[in-house]
């Protein structure tokens, strides 16, 4: 009886076969896209990349639907992602999300997506706590401080690989002096990137695509073993297309980041065609999938599946729906009489519901760009029962489902809105403003305890406020505007991903109340965006502008900081300066700060730092940004004084934490250092900057087995970097381990062959195997790499004079008078 009850299909699988014995039509783009998995992947014939198109309503989401069914009745492992995965990481994680669900997880995978969410929030330490690449005491240690070419060539590589920040808490810039040690490693090959873990964090915090997405292809290779098939779907490409094309085109060619499977098949859906300039590199790959509205015969079909077979209604849903699937469907769930010939399918729809409540709730529900139960409640607040009413709306064929709320198709949802808003425009002000109220109670719940500065740091408020924002703009766009503005300014100071979900809400809000000019707004700002070139400076150029005269230092302050994320430091004081002179906040000191800083000018940005500390309404950040710029100066006392209490203020924060650790470790004190790392990594395990201090700090006191343990354990987490394998081979020379040791640092200049101080390092190993030539000769190409490198000149003289020494005494033989015994 068990063994009978588990071969039986559940319901829902067997609702899923019901669903798509209903699927009608698109029969040739259904047989395309199957037959491909009977075409071997080396077959020049296999297409991996399939992009439905179309126009809204034309039924593009159902298709990808039935071809993922299709896709796992082959044996596939799928995934799908919408526009609610709005960047690349968050692609990386709906994928991952749907792969762990199917019982392939993405371990690896999933811990960096963490770890990126975390520096996102912490992109102070990428920016502050540049690691110097040695341990404290320069032995063997960096040069003291970058040459102006090192320094120019570091400033800019940030700037040419989009390193410098856009996101966080006014994190400031990777400092170019720090990423300029070591010069050679930036001639040899373009941006600090991979050169220190201070850097590593800001790229994955700053430009995490690099880093996530050979994870990603490594992880899909490793899953691709045990599968048939990998399929990946990413609908309404129209709206993620602008971000993701930027990455997806290099995902596929596999040049960038690693190979795909070869067994692996991607279909996209959008409105438009692709982009010709970044995928016509890869059109062989492609199969077009251009889907037109059902033709006649197709309606016809989809009519008679559904008992719809009389000629005057068949006649009347051909008129009113110009066969795009979404109407017909509508239509043929409620055959009634023909109507007039004016009527439209929402005049048909409203005619067939006789229900008056359901009547009003389906057109109240449309008013909302996302609904679940509670944002129901809100748009039909005398509804009779909620849950039975919101159930039945969930059934219509126009409102589809998303992970975590449903949303009514646009090609039923505009002509509602246009009957709403034309029809009474003083309940469509009303029903705005309860959905923008109830929105704005929500946002203030998500964002209770957070200061109001750092509220657009945060995913929940952020997505409350966005929808709250459009629904003050429907109801008054004329008064709202300003605020929406406002937002603006805290939306890119999150950077462009932020910044799109921002200028998309005006323009819709603009597109769905009639209001050019909110429209117009949204729209221009896109356009900035979309430009490589302009991004978030020129959106806020374009804000600063329209800003109220209360909001212009915030504006001026926001720009100043993205200029100075691209590198335009001159121009970035000038902001700063404008807004200081507006009476600006403790931030644009701070910012103004920064950007002394990278010019090198300490002593301004100390005094920057001082009027930050005493303006600020919570002095956590500005102290530990002053205190940052203290411990760069070498002034650790006063580094120490701050970062104190920084960590008494906020003792969960990590990277103050290990910042300070670093100064204790600076100043002689590694049992403190210590204490405060083992602390750091019980908030943050996989903190890898923490990691490789604290193996640090151990190899000083002796606990060289704890050291490698640590490594070890940052290693598995980036095994690539040449950070780790260098400070791994510092605790095997400490252990005596000096073969092992030269292995190591071998291995981080293979990886990163511009390194001088693995160099210098490995230079010693080899003197401890005897072979002072071996050594002179690793000092000879770090001296050629950075002439100024101080710690490499000396120990070259030390060796050379060595082995000079040694050669003598040989020379001169046992019974010679410099050798009397």
């Amino acid at each position: 009886m068990a063994r009978g009850s588990r071969s039986r299909p559940s319901m829902s699988q067997l609702l899923q076969q019901h669903q798509r014995a209903g699927f009608v039509g698109r029969q040739r783009e259904l047989s395309l896209f199957t037959g491909n998995f009977a075409v071997p992947p080396e077959d020049p014939g296999h297409r991996f990349v399939f992009h439905v198109r179309g126009m809204a309503g034309v039924g593009k989401t159902t298709l990808v639907r039935r071809l993922e069914e299709a896709a796992r009745e082959h044996g596939a492992l799928t995934a799908y992602a919408d526009e609610t995965a709005h960047d690349v990481p968050a692609v990386m994680a709906a994928i991952s999300g749907c792969l762990d669900r199917q019982g392939h997880p993405l371990k690896a995978l999933d811990r960096r997506l963490a770890a990126y969410h975390r520096s996102r929030h912490e992109a102070e330490l990428a920016a502050l706590a540049a690691p110097e690449e040695g341990p404290p005491g320069g032995a063997p240690g960096v040069p003291a401080g970058p040459s102006a070419g090192s320094l120019a060539a570091a400033q800019a590589g940030l700037i040419g690989v989009g390193m410098l920040p856009v996101v966080g808490a006014f994190a400031g810039g990777v400092d170019p002096a720090l990423v300029a040690r070591g010069a050679d490693r930036l001639r040899a090959s373009l941006g600090p990137r991979s050169r220190s873990r201070a850097a590593d964090d800001a790229r994955l915090a700053l430009d995490p695509v690099p880093v996530l997405a050979p994870l990603l292809v490594a992880e899909l290779n490793r899953v691709a073993g045990s599968v048939p098939w990998i399929a990946l779907f990413l609908d309404t490409y129209e709206r993620t297309g602008p971000v993701l094309d930027t990455w997806l085109p290099d995902l596929i060619a596999g040049e960038r980041y690693g190979p795909l499977p070869g067994n692996t098949v991607l279909t996209l859906a959008g409105r438009d065609r692709l982009d010709p300039g970044r995928w016509a590199r890869l059109s062989h790959a492609v199969r077009d999938l251009p889907l037109e509205p059902f033709t006649e015969p197709e309606t016809r079909h989809l009519l008679t599946a559904r008992g719809v077979v009389d000629e005057p209604v068949v006649q009347d849903v051909l008129r009113l729906s110009g066969g795009l699937p979404v109407l017909v469907s509508t239509l043929a769930q409620h055959p009634g009489e023909p109507n007039s010939a004016g009527a439209t399918a929402v005049d048909r729809f409203l005619k067939w519901e006789d229900d008056p409540a359901r009547r009003a709730a389906a057109l109240a529900c449309a008013l909302p760009r996302r609904l679940n139960e509670d944002v129901f409640a809100v748009a039909v607040p005398d509804g009779g029962d909620p849950a039975e009413l919101y159930g039945w709306l969930r059934t219509l064929p126009f409102v589809g489902e998303r992970d975590d709320h449903a949303q009514y198709h646009d090609v039923v949802r505009v002509p509602m809105l246009r009957l709403q808003r034309t029809g009474s425009p003083q309940r469509w002000r009303e029903a705005h403003t309860r959905l923008a109220d109830a929105y704005a109670a929500w946002a203030a719940a998500a964002g209770r305890g957070v200061s109001p500065e750092q509220r657009w740091e945060h995913e929940d408020w952020r997505a409350l406020r966005l929808e709250e924002l459009y629904h003050r703009l429907c109801a008054d766009p004329r008064t709202s505007v300003e605020d929406a503005v406002r937002d603006g300014i805290g939306a890119c100071h999150e950077g462009p991903v932020q910044a799109r979900r921002w200028a998309r809400t005006l323009a819709e809000a603009g597109e769905d109340t009639g209001d050019p000019a909110v429209h117009r707004l949204g729209a221009t700002c896109l356009e900035a965006l979309d430009d490589p070139a302009r991004s978030v400076v020129g959106a806020l150029d374009l804000l600063v502008a329209g800003a109220r005269a209360d909001d212009r230092a915030y504006a001026l302050t926001s720009r100043g900081r993205a200029l100075h994320d691209a590198g335009r430091y001159d121009e970035a004081l000038a902001d700063f300066d404008r807004a200081i002179g507006l009476g600006a906040s403790a931030r644009a000191y701070t910012g103004r700060a920064l950007a002394h800083r990278a010019r090198g000018d300490f002593d301004r940005a100390l005094e920057d730092h001082d009027r930050a500390v005493e303006t600020a309404v919570s002095p956590v950040r500005p102290l530990a940004h002053r205190g940052e710029t203290y411990r760069r100066t070498g002034r650790y006392a006063e580094a120490l004084a701050d970062l104190d209490r920084v960590v008494a203020l906020d003792p969960a924060w990590v990277w103050p934490r290990a910042s300070r650790a670093q100064v204790r470790h600076a100043m002689g004190r590694p049992a403190e250092a210590l204490a405060d790392l083992d602390i750091a990594l019980s908030l943050d395990p996989d903190h890898r900057w923490s990691r490789v201090r604290r193996a640090q700090v151990r190899r000083a006191l002796g606990d060289v087995a704890g050291a490698l343990r640590d490594l070890d354990h940052a290693r598995a987490l980036a095994p690539a970097d040449p950070w780790i394998l260098g400070e791994r081979g510092e605790a095997l020379r400490a252990a005596g381990r000096h073969a092992d040791a030269v292995a190591a640092y071998t291995r981080a200049l293979d990886l990163d062959p511009g390194y001088a101080w693995a160099l210098g390092s490995r230079a010693l190993a080899h003197e401890a195997l005897g072979d002072p030539a071996q050594a002179l000769a690793d000092l000879d190409r770090a001296l050629a790499m950075d002439p100024a490198y101080a710690w490499a000149a000396e120990q070259r003289g030390r060796i050379a004079t060595a082995a000079a020494l040694a050669g003598s005494d040989a020379e001169a033989g046992p019974n010679s008078e410099q050798n009397p015994t």
